[in-house]
């Protein structure tokens, strides 16, 4: 099957949470056949290829994302048949199809784990084994060879009594990371995204793929770098282009998570010359709430931090040949709508729900790199507000839940930050309409549904002038179109002293001239000169024309040359 090729600077990607999108037979989990059934919903808001999170085999100790067999279908999700008609379907309409890989840890149920349990030597030089420190001997755990933290709490390295050895995860107990340093393990990792590539798939998304690389020695982290310690490794750029050569994937659409990374690396990752990736995606944007860097420690966004990251990141790939992810939600993350304002008048008109949320999309879509909608993005989708942590399904919010109780929080207050910071917000199902589960399934779901869907939903917004599907439409509509916005340089600018919390940059491409102001206060305010006074207003979020030098609560506003 032909793969779709399409220019990843004008194309626009869709990512889909299997789980939580649409549910074709009762069951309450999402699954192939029901994504294949809105197709023509993905079609009309015009996006260019679908990211699909994994649905392979799993026990779901970690949302799909601790995979116990690479090549195959979890019956819960459908059958290989189901995604050959998903992948056949989506061609059709010029979709293509994108798959995440999960190449940096395996599920403790996965065959190669299993073997090395049972004690095959070959299986177990695939994981990261250390003896403990003060062991005594065989059968003596002693204590974890480092200092580390895996990123959903505590240590770490899990004792394995049948391995005789403590083996690294550096995400849940449950998810072995795997050895990169055994040209077997990279042979085996570069199969499985060659299997896929051979079914018709047409991109691959790869987790947490800076993480591959571990340190050349495991000492412990002694300078509070965290996640640090071990990203962007001394062998992560060999690793990548190896996999991208093996796999034979140059060329196609692909993109890196890349966890704590640094300008410089991603721009490495992905300059054409380099042959490793076409896209990265960057997280310090999404941490200006995180007071003192925590993500569990709740402040207001910094607007001032946000606009100093995107001008760093932006200016910087730009500079160095690489290419940017553009983001503000994803299956690990809080929904951006109601993380920067947008808690007022949620499925009406004129609230802080519309405004923040189509501002957001404006700021994030005419930026240089290429944009991620993560479903219910289009239809401004907020966080549930769950009443109780038993209504979670997420092991990291579950786990934080505890360890807040444990420092000393009372219960509501860690409910209360779990409800902000949890990724359960961005797992929520998928909303279709105002009925019963919100149209997402006939069943139980599989977690909770947010009462939101009353008002905000498919069927309350395809179609209808002015909703924020629509917009979204028009902005896909706008990237395919516009070459400066494709390719054109970028340029960020101030907006002036008593607009302390307005993001503004100019886009240029020979003599046109694109400017976008979005401002992230509750506030009217005063602009700086943009030099737009003789522009035509291409966008805005207000539905009428914006005032000359000043920008409304939430307001943003697109001119052209």
């Amino acid at each position: 099957m032909a793969a779709i090729e399409k220019d990843f600077r004008r194309s626009v990607v869709y990512q889909i949470y299997v789980k939580s999108f649409c549910d074709s037979d009762g069951d309450g989990v999402g699954d192939l056949p029901g994504i294949t059934g809105k197709l023509d919903y993905l079609a009309r808001l015009g996006v260019d290829y679908l990211w699909l999170t994994p649905f392979y085999p799993s026990p779901q100790r970690d949302g799909g994302y601790d995979i116990s067999d690479y090549r195959a279908v979890d019956p819960v999700y459908g059958t290989m048949d189901d995604f050959d008609e998903l992948v056949a379907q989506a061609h059709k309409r010029e979709i293509g199809i994108m798959l995440d890989m999960v190449l940096c840890h395996t599920s403790c149920d996965h065959e190669w784990f299993q073997r090395a349990l049972a004690g095959d030597e070959r299986y177990r030089a695939y994981y990261i084994l250390r003896d403990g420190r003060g062991s005594s001997g065989p059968g003596d755990p002693g204590q974890p060879p480092t200092n580390w933290d895996c990123a959903f709490g505590g240590s770490a390295w899990k004792w394995e009594p049948r391995l005789g050895k403590w083996y690294l995860h550096l995400h849940d107990v449950s998810q072995p990371d795997l050895d990169w340093t055994n040209p077997e393990v990279r042979e085996a990792c570069a199969d499985v995204v060659r299997f896929w590539k051979e079914r018709g798939v047409d991109g691959f998304r790869f987790d947490v793929v800076n993480l591959i690389s571990k340190p050349e020695v495991f000492e412990d982290d002694l300078s509070g770098q965290g996640r640090s310690l071990f990203a962007d490794g001394p062998h992560v750029h060999e690793y990548l282009r190896e996999l991208v050569a093996r796999a034979g994937i140059d060329g196609m659409m692909t993109v890196g998570e890349m966890a704590s990374t640094t300008l410089e690396n991603c721009v490495r990752y992905t300059r054409p010359e380099d042959h490793e990736l076409s896209m990265s995606f960057s997280f310090h944007h999404l941490k200006v709430d995180y007071a003192a860097g925590k993500k569990w420690e709740l402040a207001e966004p910094d607007i001032g931090q946000l606009r100093s990251i995107f001008r760093t990141w932006q200016e910087g790939m730009q500079a160095g040949g690489g290419w940017n992810a553009l983001f503000w939600d994803n299956h690990d993350q809080p929904r951006a709508v109601t993380r920067f304002g947008g808690r007022a008048g949620v499925g009406e008109r004129g609230g802080s729900w519309e405004r923040v949320g189509k501002m957001l999309a404006v700021c994030d879509f005419l930026m240089k790199g290429t944009p991620y909608v993560y479903q219910g993005d289009e239809l401004g989708m907020v966080n549930p507000g769950y009443d109780s942590i038993e209504q979670f399904r997420d092991v990291e919010s579950r786990n934080y839940y505890q360890i807040m109780l444990e420092m000393g929080k009372g219960p509501a207050e860690a409910l209360h930050v779990v409800n902000e910071r949890s990724r359960d917000n961005g797992r929520a199902p998928m909303q279709w309409s105002s009925a019963p589960a919100a149209g997402f399934t006939s069943g139980e779901p599989w977690i909770g549904i947010p009462a939101s869907a009353r008002l905000v939903n498919a069927e309350a917004e395809v179609g209808v002038e002015g909703s924020m599907f629509e917009f979204y439409r028009s902005l896909v509509k706008l990237r395919h179109a516009s070459d400066v916005i494709a390719t054109g340089e970028v340029r960020f600018l101030d907006a002036g002293e008593e607009a302390p919390k307005v993001i503004a940059y100019e886009r240029t491409l020979g003599d046109e001239r694109l400017v976008v102001a979005c401002s992230f206060a509750d506030a009217p305010c005063r602009l700086a000169d943009l030099g737009v006074e003789k522009y035509e207003v291409v966008l805005g979020n207000y539905d009428d024309a914006p005032a000359p030098g000043a920008l409304r609560p939430y307001e943003a506003v697109v001119w052209r040359s």
